[in-house]
């Protein structure tokens, strides 16, 4: 079976370590929301090696800073729930994070508004924000001036 996050391609890549690769989300309803991919197929986090494990400790570390940085976040959320793999059969679980920033105040960047309306409470699944290849380019670099 296929692995989505095995053939991910480069093209929003914003960041890599030894151990995990940042791709820029497609959506943006939470500016800067990003997808963090452990490198190796790995379908569960009590698999994880204490070495994947350190790396992705610093990796939050430098993420949550340069979204600090860049666009002003105020707290983060980090999602590892993995259901949609469990809707194949075979299912085929790879060990990701979907990493929001949140925001208590609005944010103007590169043409478009970004709004928090739910900031204090549980992220809304079902709210979208899509933005130009251009948007969503800017945002990348915006985020690597900080991951140095």
């Amino acid at each position: 079976m296929e692995c989505r996050y095995c053939e991910e391609t480069d093209k929003n890549l914003i960041y890599e370590t030894k151990h995990w690769r940042v791709f820029l989300a497609f959506e943006q309803s939470y500016l800067g929301r990003c997808v963090v991919v452990l490198k190796r197929h790995c379908g569960d986090l009590a698999e994880l090696k204490r070495e994947e494990w350190l790396d992705f400790v610093e990796l939050v570390r430098k993420l949550e800073s340069a979204l600090r940085k860049a666009f002003g976040a105020t707290m983060f959320n980090w999602t590892c729930l993995m259901n949609n793999a469990y809707q194949h059969d075979p299912p085929n679980p790879h060990v990701h994070w979907h990493f929001r920033p949140r925001y208590d105040h609005e944010v103007k960047f590169a043409g478009e508004v970004f709004r928090d309306p739910d900031f204090g409470y549980h992220y809304d699944r079902k709210r979208t924000q899509m933005v130009s290849e251009e948007v969503k380019r800017k945002i990348i670099e915006e985020i690597r001036k900080y991951l140095s």
